[in-house]
């Protein structure tokens, strides 16, 4: 497995590989992802787009994740805004990197690709903040819940419903940027001295 980073063409020369991948993931029904295509082919042309896959060494996808900046006018970015106590949207939208879609294949679940994707992901993002939303579940069950915990995201909305979607979703964010990941030391290192 590879993680790459997408342009916007990227993706769009792949997106029968990604409407299944998402389709798979989600369980969703066929005449909601002719929808989603629409929406995801729109989604690349946003200002700060930023993508990544995971593919297998035959070049097959068993990942994407992308998002874009979070901006008035965007659906999604206007639903949350509207439901944010007023004091809280300067804080969490004001900069604002969306994720707006993280997915593995079931088959290529369990050994870390959505973490590989998801700090790439945020990596690559510019902002201050980052959203994303997630189907309520139970947290000791759910791998996305785990997942975003584990990345240090907290909760800015519970039990959000969105219009047209029955289920009930979670709004959770983090501040940016992740912090760089500390090199290892050699085991054979001498300790640094410390200076008084």
């Amino acid at each position: 497995m590879r993680l790459v980073p997408w342009l916007p063409d990227d993706l769009l020369r792949r997106l029968d590989d990604v409407v299944a991948v998402y389709g798979e993931a989600m369980n969703y029904r066929a005449e909601l992802l002719e929808v989603r295509r629409g929406y995801i082919a729109t989604h690349v042309r946003r200002p700060g787009f930023r993508a990544v896959a995971t593919l297998t060494d035959e070049g097959a996808l068993a990942g994407f994740g992308y998002g874009y900046h979070s901006s008035a006018g965007q659906w999604w970015h206007d639903q949350v805004r509207g439901a944010l106590p007023r004091s809280q949207r300067q804080t969490w939208l004001a900069d604002c990197f969306e994720v707006v879609e993280l997915h593995v294949h079931p088959q290529a679940q369990g050994h870390g690709l959505g973490a590989h994707q998801l700090r790439t992901l945020l990596h690559m993002a510019a902002g201050t903040t980052t959203l994303l939303s997630t189907p309520e579940a139970d947290e000791q069950r759910s791998r996305a819940w785990r997942l975003y915990r584990r990345f240090g995201f907290v909760d800015v909305l519970r039990h959000f419903h969105f219009p047209g979607d029955e289920r009930a979703f979670a709004v959770l964010g983090r501040t940016l940027p992740l912090p760089q990941p500390q090199p290892a030391a050699h085991p054979d290192a001498a300790p640094t001295p410390r200076r008084s």
